[in-house]
């Protein structure tokens, strides 16, 4: 037993709990549960060794389901595919070019790296603490004390789940759209009479992705292992190939004066104060840089979970940013001329990324083949990140509803002969697919996809340094990884970065306002803000208590 922690809100030490209120009750409740471990582990494996691992999560309230088979390696990998720079920066690369231009992409990349990596470092503190699958609504159900912990954890919960859910959507659509532009290339470029999608095919192209998705996400978690460390060494490869090979391929390369000084004002948006576009450029590299949470999501499923799970989201924020800094650096070392990159009258069809690749072999070789060839490599790149992004949201509707806070909770959180969430895993591979059918009827659709993705997620990983900062100041039980001294300082930061970039990614994108140039991440979120408060007063608060045990034989 690593250290001991609250399993009903506050995390302090068993004296603590007993000052505050819990008295002989709780300590009554802790020493059945103990003897519970123990009866459990002997009856397992008949000799009375404890699985340490196991024990923890038991003090945190639940029984071992999930198949613990993730080392450190494997953790760190499921991050480090879902962040994926390779398929970020590719995806918003022409939201970098048309705010700001190199100075934004490249500068921006450095201020936004420093500010997540002070967020993950206090998730990482909080998650060494609590290493359970619920992870963020978890943690605020802990950190808020009795009477806030089920509204707190509701608002979280939501928050988080839905981000996932809308990550899932934004990275598999964004996906399909890249295979979009593979085929229009490929049949000769939108200047060569090349088969351009309908939006009807991308739509088809998304749901292919998921149902495959949905379908590797059905096997045991070490196959899943095995496809997150192949990910994670495809991104670092693919990373290293293409900032090398696609500069020394281009025939005309920019200078260093102009990728790293030259600020493009010039975004046909009606936008000139030069603050307000490099504002804008920012979501680029914040966009990228999500997803990390999916290390806490999968604790429940690694080994020592208590160091691998905070070491899984430092080293994937780390290594992210320092790998997605030589990429932005290689691509942008092509780009000559950034509004012929950002037309649509280009043979990618306006897709930047895709045109340096084409346009670099084409202008070499005479052929655009291993451009397309490199873009496919961009495509694997983000297949995986899609993929362990839904390992990371079943595992949040797994904990979530097993905690009673899902429609239908009983189904969602059942578990199959392989130890696999799978009913969860087909929730969130057709949620995503039903929130990208938007597209459908407006082309703004993916942008607040990627609103809700960014700043939804981003609320959700606030919202429990927040209370660790406030509430919890004085009862947090620290784990194995903890800030000291620095904990809170680091915790303010983390927060108010957080409420800037939710007022700034608010802002609108393009003047004058229409329907078209709507920026609607105000909406989006505000409009699940308003759902889940709602759904609270109206109901929820009736019947949600928070996380509760689902270790058998014991109540509270």
């Amino acid at each position: 037993m690593k250290h001991n922690c609250d399993s009903d809100g506050g995390g302090g030490s068993q004296s603590e709990l007993e000052e505050q209120g819990g008295g002989s009750g709780e300590a009554d409740w802790r020493h059945e549960q103990k003897n519970m471990i123990h009866l459990s582990s002997e009856n397992g494996n008949g000799n009375g060794n404890v699985d340490s691992d196991a024990v923890r999560l038991m003090e945190l309230g639940y029984k071992q389901e999930l198949k613990r088979d993730l080392s450190k390696y494997s953790n760190f990998a499921f991050s480090f595919s879902i962040i994926s720079v390779l398929s970020g920066i590719t995806t918003l690369y022409n939201t970098g070019l048309n705010f700001g231009g190199t100075v934004s992409m490249q500068y921006g990349w450095f201020i936004v790296s420093f500010f997540t990596m002070i967020v993950g470092l206090s998730m990482a503190e909080i998650c060494s603490s609590f290493p359970t699958s619920g992870g963020l609504y978890y943690w605020s159900a802990k950190l808020a004390g009795p009477h806030w912990a089920p509204f707190a954890s509701w608002i979280t919960g939501w928050f988080n789940i839905v981000g996932l859910w809308a990550g899932t959507a934004s990275v598999d659509f964004s996906l399909a759209q890249l295979i979009q532009v593979i085929i229009l290339l490929s049949t000769g470029g939108k200047n060569g009479g090349g088969y351009e999608a309908s939006k009807y095919v991308v739509i088809a192209i998304h749901g292919g992705i998921l149902l495959l998705h949905a379908i590797l996400n059905s096997l045991p978690i070490s196959v899943l292992s095995f496809f997150g460390q192949l990910g994670a060494a495809w991104n670092l490869a693919g990373v290293v190939i293409l900032t090398i090979l696609i500069p020394c391929v281009a025939t005309e390369r920019a200078t260093s004066q102009f990728v790293f000084t030259h600020f493009n004002t010039d975004n046909g948006d009606g936008i000139n104060s030069h603050a307000y576009i490099f504002v804008l450029g920012l979501l680029m590299s914040q966009y990228t840089l999500t997803g990390y949470d999916a290390s806490a999501h999968m604790t429940e499923e690694t080994k020592n979970p208590e160091e691998n799970g905070p070491q899984g989201i430092i080293s994937a924020i780390g290594i992210s940013v320092i790998f997605g800094w030589f990429y932005i650096i290689g691509i942008t070392f092509a780009v000559t001329n950034i509004p012929y990159l950002l037309s649509e009258d280009n043979d990618a069809g306006g897709y930047a990324i895709a045109q340096i690749f084409y346009q670099a072999f084409k202008n070499r070789y005479g052929s655009g083949v291993g451009g397309i060839v490199c873009l496919g490599g961009v495509a694997v790149a983000t297949f995986f990140c899609g993929m362990g992004s839904v390992t990371s949201n079943s595992r949040m509707a797994y904990a979530f509803s097993r905690d009673g806070a899902m429609p239908f909770s009983s189904v969602w959180h059942k578990v199959n002969k392989q130890e696999v969430p799978i009913n969860a895993v087909w929730l969130g591979a057709s949620i995503s697919f039903c929130m990208a059918l938007t597209y459908l009827g407006s082309a703004v659709a993916f942008q607040a996809m990627v609103s809700i993705a960014t700043i939804g997620l981003y609320i959700a990983y606030a919202l429990p340094i927040f209370f660790r900062v406030t509430l919890a100041r004085n009862s947090f039980s620290p784990g194995p990884f903890n800030l000291g001294r620095y904990s809170e300082v680091v915790g303010w930061i983390a927060v108010l970065w957080v409420v800037t970039i939710s007022v700034l990614f608010s802002l609108p994108v393009a003047y004058p306002i229409t329907n078209e140039t709507l920026n609607y991440t105000p909406v989006a979120v505000g409009g699940l803000l308003f759902l889940t408060v709602s759904f609270w007063i109206l109901s929820a608060r009736h019947w949600f208590k928070g996380p509760i045990t689902n270790l058998q034989g014991l109540t509270r």
